[in-house]
């Protein structure tokens, strides 16, 4: 995997990140895009449902589980997101970024679910997310969310995102943990799971020129 790229502009406070109008509306806009696509998740979880899909070949699931590791897999999942957003605390735009990455991926997997729509393992044990279930459809446990992996692609982005080194190296460990552990509790495809940090890098990249486009000048964002 490439390793994270350099803050797409040049490291500033938030007192003088803040001051710049560009940047308050890109904060502004990320924010609202993340709202708008929450908000189009129930109905779109709701299309996915009904929609047909196939039964990937997965030989490796054969070995593994099912097991139920929610508890396991929501305290690392949501530990380093916590330490990600901390280590962001001096980073205003390399923040901006990390926010136009997620919209872009929340995106992408939208649409790679709509192409490459699968069936959940027969033998999935539902795994309950205290935060992302109430956008499933009647709010409970939704199965049919395959590819990509979005935790795996999630703690993939946060060791793309985080500006510490240290902290980067736990989140690409955390990252591997919880693609075994979905997989061991038959929830995802291994295939799901392999796919979720080249997502999670073009999201990374995407945004990149995104948070370049919306809060340089005009005239150097076209130079």
């Amino acid at each position: 995997m490439p390793k994270p790229s350099p803050d797409p502009v040049p490291h500033s406070s938030w007192a003088s990140s803040w001051k710049t109008v560009a940047y308050r509306r890109s904060i502004l806009g990320a924010f609202l895009a993340l709202s708008a696509l929450a908000s189009m998740l129930p109905d779109f979880f709701d299309y996915i449902a009904a929609k047909p899909g196939a039964f990937p070949p997965d030989p490796l699931m054969a070995h593994l589980g099912p097991t139920d590791l929610s508890i396991a897999i929501f305290s690392v999942l949501y530990a380093v997101i916590v330490l990600t957003v901390i280590s962001l605390a001096n980073h205003p735009h390399r923040l901006l970024r990390g926010l136009f990455a997620y919209a872009v991926l929340l995106v992408l997997r939208m649409i790679s679910m709509s192409v490459f729509t699968l069936e959940p393992p027969p033998d999935a044990v539902p795994l309950i997310d205290p935060v992302t279930g109430p956008f499933y459809p009647g709010n409970s446990p939704f199965l049919k969310d395959l590819f990509f992996s979005g935790h795996t692609a999630t703690l993939a982005l946060m060791a793309l995102v985080t500006p510490w080194k240290p902290l980067r190296v736990l989140a690409w460990c955390a990252t591997a943990a919880v693609g075994i552990m979905v997989v061991a509790q038959h929830v995802h495809w291994t295939v799901d799971v392999v796919a979720a940090p080249f997502a999670a890098w073009a999201a990374w990249a995407i945004a990149g020129k995104l948070t370049r486009f919306f809060t340089q000048p005009r005239q150097q964002a076209g130079a």
